[in-house]
């Protein structure tokens, strides 16, 4: 095992403060959303509360300890945005693409009960998902109005924390918030560029 680049204190610290801003971050989100400004996208919500619950039990698995803070408060806030966009999201619940990336958790599933190696799962869920989340990707660029940035904001500073919770260069524990940096720095990268193509359109019709 490679030894830790911050101590047991500091891992202790940085997995406070992620699964802290975790839950701040998702309370502007369910409250645009329960006013309609924000409009999950039902499939992404599917697909990642189906990757966070397997990660957070992968991480048990894999005997997680700080970083199981942010594990769980992710796990917890993505399944109730999920029910939430049953009621209040857009788009359908299950495509063939969408198919296509539960069943990839399914292998990854299979994999880590024939093997007991949780980091199957957790790959495979994380890697796949990634395309799934392109439909949010996109979705940000075309309507940026559609999310809330303040969410994906403090949810990617929520991410670094989990990393550094860790406390080691460990692939299986910081694959998963590594995974959720790459999609919210996305996320946030697309909506920035939407609206820039926004404030340019008014201008290009003149």
């Amino acid at each position: 095992m490679l030894d830790p680049f911050i101590d047991a204190e500091s891992q202790y610290f940085c997995g406070l403060i992620s699964a802290t801003l975790s839950l701040l971050a998702f309370a502007p989100y369910m409250r645009d959303t329960l006013r309609g400004s924000t409009r999950p996208f039902r499939a992404s919500w599917l697909i990642w509360s189906v990757l966070s619950s397997i990660s957070l039990a992968s991480q048990i698995a894999e005997g997680a300890t700080m970083s199981l803070f942010y594990a769980g408060a992710q796990c917890g806030g993505t399944l109730f945005i999920f029910t939430l966009s049953i009621w209040r999201g857009m788009g359908t619940f299950l495509r063939g693409s969408d198919a296509v990336v539960l069943l990839a958790a399914l292998v990854g599933l299979v994999f880590w009960y024939a093997s007991d190696n949780a980091a199957y799962a957790l790959f495979i869920s994380c890697g796949i998902s990634l395309l799934g989340g392109s439909v949010t990707v996109y979705k940000a660029y075309l309507d940026p109005d559609s999310e809330t940035m303040s969410f994906w904001a403090i949810s990617f500073v929520a991410s670094l924390f989990a990393m550094a919770s860790v406390g080691r260069v460990d692939a299986v524990l910081m694959a998963y918030p590594a995974y959720l940096l790459i999609l919210k720095s996305s996320i946030i990268t697309a909506m920035i560029m939407g609206r820039g193509v926004q404030r340019r359109a008014p201008l290009a019709v003149a």
